[in-house]
């Protein structure tokens, strides 16, 4: 009997346990938030006034850059005058750009004065040219002009008179077949002649190629003449007795 009350008492607690635990809920998992990220600050973009400076001052680097290199005029679109006229595009009262330019301009007024003392004159004429396109009417290239009309007088007076065989310039700069063909041909003239020959040039250099080539045309037999500094090239033949 007391075996049969505990098992009804044991039965009802667990009966009550269940039903407890029955009315116990868990509390639902709330949803995950998004965490909004701090804003980042975008950076300044540099105005239209910072880009232009900013073009001025590499140009003028690049400029004396060339300039350092000797690269004066050339290549095209990648000289020291090149990106001076681009600083001048962009700033025309330029300092910097102006002294530059005006540099160049000298720097080929100087190898026309070197030229013109080694009386050389066709490189004379070829760096005053490059000068006038820079600077058209720069007075240091109409004075040094000037010393080169005077020079040419005097080269031209000092020559001897005789008859005149032209050289052509290009083909005398490159030693074409041209001028060796013209030159051989000469030489055989000096030799059956019995010519005297003055031979103007360009250079020292030059005048010597031209020689050699007369003596070589004619083996054995000695190239009587002179060589004399000037332009145009040219041959001038006298007969043996004048000279």
């Amino acid at each position: 009997m007391f075996s049969e009350l505990f098992s009804c008492h044991r039965i009802g607690l667990v009966l009550v346990a269940s039903l407890l635990a029955g009315c116990v809920t868990t509390p639902p998992v709330p949803p995950p938030r998004a965490v909004p990220l701090p804003e980042r600050a975008e950076p300044a973009r540099p105005s239209a006034e910072e880009i232009r400076q900013r073009n001025i001052a590499y140009f003028l680097r690049r400029a004396e850059e060339a300039q350092q290199e000797g690269f004066l005029t050339q290549p095209a679109g990648a000289s020291a005058y090149d990106y001076y006229l681009r600083v001048r595009q962009l700033d025309p009262g330029n300092t910097q750009a102006a002294t530059g330019i005006q540099t160049i301009i000298i720097e080929f007024v100087e190898r026309a004065r070197d030229a013109l003392r080694r009386r050389s004159f066709a490189e004379v004429n070829s760096f005053l040219n490059r000068a006038d396109e820079l600077a058209p009417g720069n007075p240091l290239v109409a004075e040094v002009r000037t010393q080169l009309a005077r020079e040419r007088s005097r080269a031209s007076a000092d020559l001897p008179r005789g008859e005149v065989i032209a050289l052509p310039g290009d083909s005398l700069a490159s030693r074409g077949d041209a001028v060796t063909a013209l030159l051989r041909e000469t030489a055989l003239r000096i030799r059956g002649e019995n010519l005297r020959v003055i031979i103007v040039a360009r250079t020292d250099e030059e005048g010597r190629w031209v020689y050699q080539q007369l003596r070589e045309a004619v083996m054995g037999y000695r190239v009587r003449g002179d060589i004399k500094l000037g332009s145009p090239p040219r041959l001038i033949l006298m007969s043996a007795e004048e000279s």
